[in-house]
């Protein structure tokens, strides 16, 4: 699965990478973003395309009562996307979620601790996440929060050495048509020949 990233570039890096302007002022490049502090980091949506905004980790689905369901829904897994009622609704919400690696833990053999690696591009190069969004409004309060999922998929045999899933990492020239809805089956392969661990 993955719950936490690194996203340490600046935003006007990021503003040149993606070919987007930020919305909104309140970015602040991070060595570590815990998924279950459901932190405020940078996304694409298909909706705006050419601007980069600022939303909540954990998916809360428009028929939510409350923001309890968040805790379960930081990672979507792509087999099971159109079945799950979490998700189903937001399939063709796709959003590009923003990082320059992320991080899995390996058990220490005979040991109780893990090891934490870093997965990364070899030139530390900012890239893509698939993802999904969601707007739900608080019943009490009428406030509308833009909150999002990262996909999963089975890991590669590179990642396969360190933990059973991996996000699905899209490659430069996939993610406008992540955005416009293509099926991911039929898309460009992801960079993870390209990926780096250390």
């Amino acid at each position: 699965m993955c719950y936490h990233f690194r996203l340490s570039k600046e935003a006007t890096e990021l503003e040149n990478r993606f070919q987007a302007k930020f919305a909104e002022t309140g970015y602040q490049a991070g060595d570590h973003y815990n998924a279950f502090a459901h932190p405020r980091t940078p996304v694409i949506t298909h909706e705006q395309p050419q601007t980069i905004n600022l939303y909540t980790w954990g998916l809360i689905p428009h028929w939510a009562k409350n923001k309890m369901i968040q805790k379960s829904t930081l990672n979507a897994r792509i087999e099971t996307l159109s079945s799950k009622p979490s998700f189903r609704y937001a399939i063709d919400n796709r959003c590009l979620v923003l990082v320059d690696g992320f991080y899995e833990w390996k058990k220490v053999e005979g040991e109780r601790k893990r090891q934490k690696y870093l997965i990364a591009m070899p030139d530390d190069e900012a890239f893509a996440l698939a993802g999904l969004y969601s707007k739900w409004a608080n019943r009490d309060t009428g406030e509308i929060l833009s909150t999002y999922t990262i996909i999963t998929q089975p890991a590669n045999e590179k990642i396969a050495e360190i933990h059973s899933r991996m996000p699905v990492i899209l490659a430069a020239n996939a993610e406008r048509d992540w955005l416009q809805k293509a099926d991911i089956g039929n898309m460009p392969g992801s960079i993870l020949k390209s990926i780096s661990i250390r």
